[in-house]
């Protein structure tokens, strides 16, 4: 399959944020993320499946690699691990560290219009959709 048939893979929200991201996972230092199981069900998208390959966009929309799904779990926030959360490469060093920077994402005003609720918050049983990926292939410009 051809890298322009792929669904894509969209890091957080174009800037400064998804820029890091990207870079994160060209470099390796990335191999996991957690979404919003409520995203998903509110997009009305179908959870993504080990597998599953997506061609990786930075801001300015360009597919620059191929990431693998290697592993999808549900679980709630409280259940994230150590290693998952090192495993994201934003250089957290401590769950509770991982989850302040994500609930400041998840709570931001871009999440809450994305989800339709400007009072959207997170707790310890907010459903999580824990992803492993594998670089399979880097654009070379």
């Amino acid at each position: 399959m051809e890298i322009d048939d792929l669904p894509l893979a969209e890091f957080a929200f174009p800037g400064p944020l998804r820029d890091s991201l990207v870079a994160a996972i060209l470099s390796g230092a990335k191999t996991s993320t957690t979404g919003l199981l409520i995203g998903y069900e509110r997009a009305n998208e179908p959870l993504p499946e080990v597998g599953q390959r997506s061609a990786l966009v930075d801001s300015e929309g360009r597919r620059v690699a191929v990431i693998e799904l290697t592993d999808v779990r549900v679980v709630r926030l409280a259940d994230v691990d150590l290693q998952h959360a090192l495993d994201e490469g934003e250089g957290d060093e401590s769950v509770a560290q991982w989850r302040a920077g994500h609930e400041t994402f998840w709570h931001s005003a871009e999440v809450r219009a994305e989800l339709g609720d400007p009072g959207f918050t997170v707790d310890d049983d907010t459903l999580v959709v824990a992803e492993r990926f594998r670089l399979v292939h880097v654009v070379r410009p």
